[in-house]
C-alpha cells in the first residue's frame, strides 16, 4: 500500500472528500488531487496538516509503519500536567531516574579504525528507568545526540535530540540507526539488501535519494546503534 492508498483509506474511514481536505489543510485542489492520485506526495507543513486532517501520524502516511496502530481514530490522546519540575546538575536523581550523557557537539574520532563519540561538556538528559525498560534499553549503552540538517524531515527536524542504544546494531528493516559513514555521524533508516549490502534511506526522499552500501564498501560504514527515542522543541515565532 503506497501513500495515496493510505490517504484514500483514511478518507473512507472518516467519510472525507477531497474538498474537505482542501478546507482543513489549506492546500490547493490541484495539490490534493496529486496526493490522492499518487502523482506527488506532501512534505513539510503540508504533510503535518494532512496527517492532522486524516487523524493519523505523518510517519504512517510516509511509510505505513505500525499501520494497525497508527491508523486508528482515537480521542483524548493527551493528558494535562500542570507545568514542569525544574532541576539542575545539583538536583539528585530519583530512584526511578537515570541520567544519560548528552553529546551536544559530536565528533567521530578516527585514526585507529575504531569509532567512538567524544563528549563536549558534562550535559545529561534524565530518563525514567521504566521508560528505558519498555524499550529494552540498558542505560549503560545509551546516549543522546543532536541531529543536524533536513534529510529526515518531517520526522526529525534540525536540532532534534535522539537517544541511541549502542548495544543494538543488528539491522531491522525500516528502523532508524546512528551510523558512522565515511567519518560522518548520520541518523538514517536502514534496510538489508540481497548480497549483504545495505540501503540507507532518508525520510526526505525527494531531496535525499536512497544510498546503497555495497559489501565491498562496508569498511567505511559502521552502525553505532539503534535510535530508540527522539524529541524536539518547537520555537514560537510571534
Amino acid at each position: 500500500m503506497d501513500m495515496s492508498e493510505r490517504i484514500k483509506r483514511r478518507m473512507r474511514a472518516l467519510s472525507l472528500k477531497s474538498v474537505d481536505l482542501v478546507k482543513q489543510t489549506g492546500a490547493s485542489k490541484g495539490a490534493i488531487s496529486h496526493w490522492v492520485n499518487g502523482t506527488s506526495q506532501p512534505s513539510g507543513e503540508n504533510l503535518f496538516s494532512l496527517a492532522r486532517c486524516l487523524q493519523c501520524s505523518p510517519e504512517w502516511l510516509l511509510t505505513g509503519e505500525d499501520e494497525d496502530k497508527k491508523s486508528e481514530v482515537r480521542e483524548a490522546n493527551a493528558h494535562w500536567h500542570p507545568g514542569f519540575e525544574l532541576w539542575d546538575n545539583d538536583t539528585p536523581l530519583r530512584d526511578d531516574e537515570v541520567a544519560l550523557p548528552f553529546f551536544r557537539e559530536v565528533e567521530l574520532a578516527a585514526g585507529n579504525g575504531s569509532t567512538f563519540i567524544q563528549e563536549n561538556g558534562d550535559f545529561k538528559l534524565r530518563f525514567a528507568k521504566s521508560t528505558l525498560k519498555k524499550s529494552n534499553v540498558d542505560p549503560q549503552y545509551a546516549a543522546c545526540v543532536t541531529v543536524s540538517g533536513d534529510s529526515m524531515l518531517p520526522v526529525l527536524q534540525h536540532g532534534t535530540t535522539v537517544g541511541v542504544d549502542t548495544s543494538k546494531k543488528t539491522i531491522i528493516d525500516g528502523k532508524m540507526y546512528a551510523i558512522d559513514h565515511d567519518g560522518m555521524l548520520r541518523v538514517k533508516m536502514l534496510y538489508r539488501i540481497p548480497g549483504g549490502g545495505i540501503r540507507v534511506k532518508s525520510y526526505n526522499n525527494d531531496e535525499y535519494p536512497d544510498e546503497i552500501i555495497q559489501p565491498d564498501q562496508m569498511s567505511n560504514f559502521k552502525i553505532i546503534g539503534w535510535v530508540f527515542w527522539w524529541s524536539v522543541l518547537n520555537v514560537w515565532n510571534n
